[in-house]
């Protein structure tokens, strides 16, 4: 009798386990296989962007949930799982997902006083060694981006107090360049980056109440619409041989999912199958995994996203 309550006991534990979806080999993955990164933060995990040597991660918190600030930039190590406070003033700090860590500095906007600018930080800095990197009286700077070889940034300009017509400006990070605009303000373009082979720029522009990707050669030349007919498709960046662009789009999901497409337009195609929101991806620079931020509802309705990393 004795024998066969042990063996009762087993059975039991046995079955439940294997039908626990909340066991600790199963809690972080999505059935797309994406992976909810160990990140012990709360509020809102936004923006993830590879370093180069694909081992960690930079990425914005917003404290008080989605897209509500202040904000703060962390970096995480895939690896070791560390996790690193880069930049904390009390104001928004926000990186773009993409080209923002670049031989061993990260670029982020930020709305310090005066107004919104462009810093960048050593990858291996603390809070307060920030160096400022566009400085303009009357014009504000969100989103950055840097090119590959690290001494230009791109980013999107708006004149102050003005959240409309938004123009896609480049500018060295030396200060030696004048700020050149790469689309018009009529246009209103948004988030900016650049290709890791540094001969395109790719943005986002919303005509009749769609957004769509678009790409253009770095003096603004030769400007192409990447996505049509594929809903509102915003948060891009390219894959590692500039050959394709990754995004989040609504196209046929009730909130968002993450897609690639080809640099001339063709074959699109789903990379996350999440019902929820997929949004602000980055791809590796080995081409072999996805970072994006995730929510299973209406993000504006949650306490925020977290962090998901997809294997390709």
């Amino acid at each position: 009798m004795k024998n066969y309550f042990i063996l009762l006991l087993i059975s039991t534990f046995l079955s439940y386990g294997m039908n626990d979806d909340t066991l600790p080999n199963k809690a972080n993955q999505r059935d797309d296989n994406g992976i909810t990164l160990n990140i012990s933060l709360s509020g809102s995990l936004q923006n993830p962007a590879f370093s180069p040597n694909n081992k960690s991660i930079v990425f914005t918190r917003f404290i008080n949930g989605y897209n509500k600030e202040p904000t703060e930039v962390y970096k995480f190590n895939l690896e070791t799982e560390k996790l690193t406070l880069l930049v904390s003033d009390g104001s928004s700090n926000v990186n773009l997902p993409g080209s923002s860590w670049v031989n061993g500095n990260i670029i982020f906007a930020s709305t310090r006083e005066p107004h919104d600018e462009i810093y960048m930080i050593p990858e291996g800095g603390n809070s307060g060694d920030e160096i400022q990197i566009t400085n303009r009286e009357a014009n504000v700077a969100y989103e950055p981006a840097f090119s590959p070889d690290g001494q230009w940034a791109v980013f999107e300009s708006h004149k102050l107090n003005v959240e409309t017509d938004g123009i896609i400006t480049k500018y060295k990070i030396d200060k030696t360049s004048s700020y050149i605009k790469l689309t018009d303000a009529n246009d209103d373009c948004r988030q900016p980056n650049w290709s890791p082979n540094g001969d395109k720029i790719l943005y986002q522009k919303k005509e009749t109440n769609q957004w769509n990707i678009w790409i253009m050669n770095t003096d603004g030349t030769s400007k192409f619409q990447v996505t049509s007919n594929l809903g509102n498709c915003t948060d891009a960046s390219f894959s590692a041989d500039g050959q394709f662009i990754v995004f989040s789009s609504d196209f046929q999901v009730d909130l968002a999912n993450i897609y690639k497409i080809s640099i001339t337009g063709e074959n699109p195609t789903k990379l996350t199958n999440y019902n929820g929101y997929d949004g602000a991806t980055s791809i590796s620079n080995d081409g072999k995994q996805l970072v994006f931020e995730s929510v299973n509802r209406d993000p504006y309705e949650s306490s925020g996203t977290k962090l998901i990393l997809l294997k390709l």
